[in-house]
């Protein structure tokens, strides 16, 4: 027989994983977990003070994500960075976030302009510096917002759980290259022009600027990831 949790055990329980989803997805997107690192099961349960049950739950929503990848008799590890999958990322990128933005301009009403301004306000408001863990991490947080208010809109759930996964995949080779350089560009003025275009319901502009926006950024991260491992071909 099958013994059922209590809703409020079950829930405390769901709510704790997901903050442990959090806390590990950050460290790895951070890189303080680096690619291709194996993860210590143990020592992260002592560590976080939590029991392995709701660990192993976060585990195996980070594999289902690709940040995290299981091994056979191997435990887990943090899931290997390459030049093959930025570039298929971004690729998806700039077929999904495109086509959602289309349909959110299509179906978003004056609340979705109205966040999408407040997002882009926010985002602009915040200066990035790379000698800064605490700059960077509120300019990713809102960065994140801005992408995720342009296209909520489209209220389309599987569409926006698909770009959710690939923006933190992305995001691994973007604050590497972030940390190492600090930016490259004027990307406010990037993001200014695509949150405009979009409330201005000029479909076509805003959904080529998004989609140059990300092609730009994943030429920049796969010239970076390609000097990397040439410095680490040659030491």
């Amino acid at each position: 027989m099958d013994v059922i949790a209590p809703p409020a055990l079950e829930e405390a329980k769901n709510t704790l994983s997901s903050k442990l989803v959090d806390s590990l997805r950050e460290e790895i997107l951070s890189g303080r977990l680096p690619s291709g690192s194996k993860l210590n099961v143990e020592k992260i349960r002592r560590t976080l003070g939590v029991s392995l049950s709701p660990l192993r739950e976060a585990l195996a929503r980070l594999i289902a994500v690709g940040l995290v990848a299981l091994h056979d008799n191997k435990g887990y590890s943090v899931s290997r960075t390459s030049l093959e999958n930025l570039q298929e990322i971004t690729q998806l990128r700039i077929e999904l976030e495109s086509t959602a933005l289309r349909y959110a301009i299509e179906r978003g009403d004056l609340n979705w302009e109205s966040d999408v301004m407040r997002a882009l306000y926010k985002l602009n408001r915040i200066v990035r510096d790379k000698r800064d863990a605490n700059s960077l991490e509120a300019w990713e947080k809102a960065h994140r917002q801005f992408h995720v208010s342009l296209i909520i809109g489209c209220n389309m759930p599987m569409m926006l759980n698909f770009c959710e996964v690939l923006h933190n995949l992305n995001d691994r080779y973007r604050r590497m290259f972030l940390v190492a350089s600090g930016g490259d560009r004027n990307v406010a003025a990037e993001h200014t022009e695509i949150a405009e275009a979009a409330v201005a319901r000029d479909s076509a502009a805003a959904c080529d600027k998004l989609r140059e926006h990300i092609r730009r950024t994943g030429t920049n991260l796969k010239r970076s990831l390609a000097d990397k491992v040439t410095l680490q071909i040659q030491s």
